[in-house]
C-alpha cells in the first residue's frame, strides 16, 4: 500500500450514496486505462469511505445497494474506474510538477537534435515547454504526453526520436562484464570470441550514448571498442 500523505480522493456518487477510496493517482489512472495493476500497489488503506477525510466507513448496507457486494477490491475498483480522482490544489501541483519532470527526462532521454545528432540538455526542453506555454496532464500517462509536447515544441527546436545500435568489443579481461550493458538497453546479439573477448550489438536510446559510452568504460577501464553501426528513426 502507499503512505497516506501520497493519497488523494477517489469519490463515486451513486443512488445518494458516497463512496471514497484513497488511492495513489498515477496507479489509478492506469487502472482507468484497463492496464493490469495490483490493487494492492494502488490504495492507501483497505477500507471503502462515505467520508475519507473523517475516516468514516460506508456501511455494507450502502456497499450492498449500490455494488451488491460488501468485498473492498470488487467496490474499490468500481470506484477508481467510474468515479472521479480528487486532488488539493498542492497535490495537483506536485503531480503536475513531477510528470513535468518525467516528460522533460524522457525526451532528453529519447530524442536528439537532428543537425547534432546530440540530445537536447533537460533544461532547453523546459525553457522550450514554457515559451510554448506546454500545459500538463497529472493524470495523462507520461508516453500519452510526449506526443502532445514534441508537437508543440517542434516550432522551436529541431528534434526527433531516434535509436543508435552500436556495436561493443570487451576484451578478454573484462569481458565476463559484459552482460551488464543489457540493462542499458537491448541486447540484440552476443558472440565470444576464441581469445576470449566479447562482442555485442546493443540498441539504445539516442539520447544516452554518454551514458551508454560511460558505463562501457567503467565496465572495461577504458579498454572497449564501440562503434555506432545505425541511426534508427
Amino acid at each position: 500500500m502507499i503512505p497516506l500523505d501520497q493519497a488523494v480522493v477517489a469519490r463515486l456518487e451513486s443512488y445518494g450514496e458516497r463512496f471514497e477510496v484513497l488511492v495513489d493517482p498515477d496507479q489509478a489512472q492506469r487502472i482507468r486505462q484497463g492496464e493490469d495493476v495490483d490493487l494492492e500497489d494502488a490504495v492507501a488503506a483497505d477500507s471503502i469511505f462515505s467520508n475519507a477525510a473523517h475516516a468514516e466507513r460506508a456501511s455494507d448496507e450502502s456497499l450492498l445497494k449500490v455494488f451488491k457486494t460488501t468485498e473492498f477490491e470488487a467496490a474499490a475498483l468500481r470506484i477508481i474506474k467510474k468515479g472521479e480522482i480528487h486532488l488539493t490544489s498542492e497535490q495537483r501541483r506536485h503531480l503536475i510538477a513531477e510528470k513535468r519532470s518525467r516528460v522533460i527526462t524522457f525526451i532528453s532521454r529519447n530524442a536528439v537534435n537532428p543537425q547534432t545528432g546530440f540530445p537536447h540538455p533537460p533544461q532547453r526542453i523546459e525553457l522550450a515547454m514554457e515559451e510554448a506555454r506546454v500545459s500538463i496532464d497529472p493524470f495523462k500517462s507520461v508516453e500519452e504526453q510526449v506526443k502532445e509536447v514534441v508537437k508543440a515544441l517542434r516550432p522551436l527546436l529541431p528534434i526527433r526520436f531516434e535509436e543508435v545500435r552500436i556495436a561493443v568489443k570487451i576484451p578478454p579481461d573484462y569481458a565476463a562484464r559484459g552482460y551488464e550493458l543489457k540493462n542499458a538497453g537491448t541486447l540484440e546479439q552476443d558472440e565470444w570470441q576464441k581469445d576470449g573477448s566479447w562482442i555485442a550489438v546493443v540498441r539504445i536510446p539516442a539520447g544516452i550514448q554518454e551514458e551508454f559510452y560511460d558505463q562501457v568504460n567503467k565496465i572495461s577501464k577504458g579498454n572497449a571498442e564501440t562503434r555506432i553501426i545505425e541511426r534508427v528513426l
